[in-house]
């Protein structure tokens, strides 16, 4: 359900909020045709419209509705009149009712009802029938809640996410697939949510967060005859989608109160984004946050909470389609300079043992596979529950091994190619190939502060140090170095000393 109305969503809200500067000559009736295309992804049944009145130069569009459902949910808008005017400079002005109801019904009878408002929407079409290009800008779009209705009982509070001076730039254009592509900002965005529990003795939510500074961009794809009815297909038909988000800064809070337990937090973030890619060969996800710091107290524990990193990030890619080449793959890993309170510390380390410096871990992974099915394929989902690893693995790379904490450090690299006919030798793997390489500083250290604090008792660190003196070899103070070889004929070394 969630994958479905999220697709509809994204095509509904470039219909509704885009545009782009361009200076050929378009007409009304060219613009509201476009729409129309738009419209007609969600199906013939899913737009309706009270009646179209043209006169010279304008177009006006009554009573539009719009609705799509699945067997879980069904979302319902009525957008009122639409009205596309020609301009003297040879462009289309749009313009809307400045609020319009969205409704959402849910399987189990739960109404939802939310209120859209677009103060001082100015959009302005422009370009030509087969690439059209849309202009938005408004004061503040605000989604906001009017209430819930569940049978008899009625549920009111103030939940609203409201955009401020928002900029926004829409390009289409009409070939064997509909290309789309845009871009915008959003000086602040407002998110608010205050509202008492249904039920509850005095129960209640509220948080607030404010996000600046917001810039997004992307590019959309999206077949002409798209079946959103059958959102499994979609991908393999051609729809595609890649874009991302910049946010400046955020602050956050929250208290909550339930049932008797309080929780209450605040923070605030530096510089985040996102960035995100999904097609019939790609799937990749690439987020990180800068400057993190989180001040947290819940009835349920007995100190604050305070945390900060200077940055948290994660990413992956993948291939997910059948093309007869290797493609990349890779996953990374970043928490940098990770501090928490002294009182979280005294818990464990109530003596100051352990170093509290700032903890880092990082590790990055890279590669080449190539896929063996059609991941997006719901013809081809069988067949990969039936295989243990739907890829054919070709080359890895550890391209950042870095752990820094409790005065120990941890670095390395490597890299392995795979021999995909051998699949005996390291079963049920390919038989790899390369050589990786580790440095650790600290570690005797960690142990011995590990037993002062009590943390490990003296008789469990000599396991430890004998693996240490099997396979890892002396390079300076409390510096170790272990090299791993795996050669083509299957032969293993350590440090040049065959293990296998």
């Amino acid at each position: 359900m969630t994958y479905k109305i999220g697709m509809c969503g994204a095509v509904c809200v470039a219909a509704l909020m885009a545009g782009g500067a361009a200076h050929a000559d378009v007409t009304a009736e060219q613009v509201w045709a476009d729409w129309k295309s738009q419209m007609s992804l969600y199906g013939e049944d899913s737009v309706s419209i009270g009646a179209e009145e043209t006169s010279s130069g304008t177009v006006t569009v009554r009573d539009v509705t719009m609705s799509f459902s699945d067997p879980e949910v069904t979302v319902e808008t009525a957008l009122g009149d639409i009205n596309f005017n020609e301009q003297s400079d040879g462009t289309v002005r749009i313009t809307m009712d400045e609020s319009y109801p969205i409704t959402i019904t849910g399987e189990d009878g739960v109404v939802i009802n939310v209120m859209v408002t677009q103060s001082n929407l100015e959009m302005i079409a422009s370009g030509d029938p087969d690439a059209m290009n849309y202009a938005l800008t408004a004061d503040q779009y605000k989604i906001a809640l009017v209430d819930v209705v569940d049978a008899d009982v009625t549920f009111t509070g103030d939940v609203e996410l409201a955009a401020n001076d928002v900029q926004a730039s829409y390009v289409t254009t009409v070939g064997d697939m509909r290309e789309t592509s845009y871009e915008g900002s959003i000086a602040l965005l407002d998110l608010l949510v205050d509202f008492q529990i249904p039920g509850g003795a005095g129960d209640y939510v509220t948080a607030a967060a404010k996000y600046n500074g917001m810039t997004m961009a992307g590019d959309m794809t999206v077949p002409l005859d798209a079946d959103f009815e059958n959102p499994d297909s979609l991908i393999m038909d051609g729809f595609a989608v890649a874009g991302g988000y910049v946010v400046q800064s955020a602050d956050f809070v929250v208290d909550i109160n339930a049932e008797g337990d309080q929780f209450a937090a605040s923070g605030s973030t530096g510089l985040t984004t996102f960035t995100g890619e999904m097609n019939n060969n790609t799937l990749a996800y690439d987020a990180s946050v800068t400057d993190l710091a989180v001040n947290a107290q819940t009835s349920e524990f007995p100190l604050p909470i305070e945390i900060s990193m200077a940055e948290y990030g994660l990413g992956f890619a993948m291939p997910t389609g059948v093309t007869g080449e290797s493609a990349d793959f890779g996953i990374n890993f970043d928490l940098v300079e990770l501090a928490i309170s002294d009182g979280l510390w005294d818990l464990f380390d109530p003596g100051n043992v352990l170093p509290r410096d700032p903890a880092t871990l990082q590790i990055g992974l890279a590669g080449k596979a190539k896929a063996l099915f059609d991941l997006f394929d719901p013809e081809q989902a069988a067949q990969m529950d039936s295989v243990e690893m739907p890829y054919e693995l070709e080359s890895l790379t550890l391209e950042t091994l870095n752990i820094d904490a409790v005065g120990t450090k941890v670095t390395g690299d490597g890299d392995f190619t795979f021999d995909n006919s051998d699949m005996q030798t390291f079963a049920p793997m390919p038989a790899p190939e390369g050589e990786a390489t580790i440095e650790i500083t600290g570690l005797n250290a960690l142990l011995d502060n590990l037993v002062s604090a009590g943390l490990v008792p003296a008789d469990q660190v000599m396991g430890p140090r004998m693996m240490m003196g099997m396979f890892m070899q002396n390079t300076g103070d409390d510096q170790m170095e272990t090299t791993v070889e795996i050669t083509g004929n299957g032969e293993v070394k350590v440090n040049g000393n065959r293990v296998r």
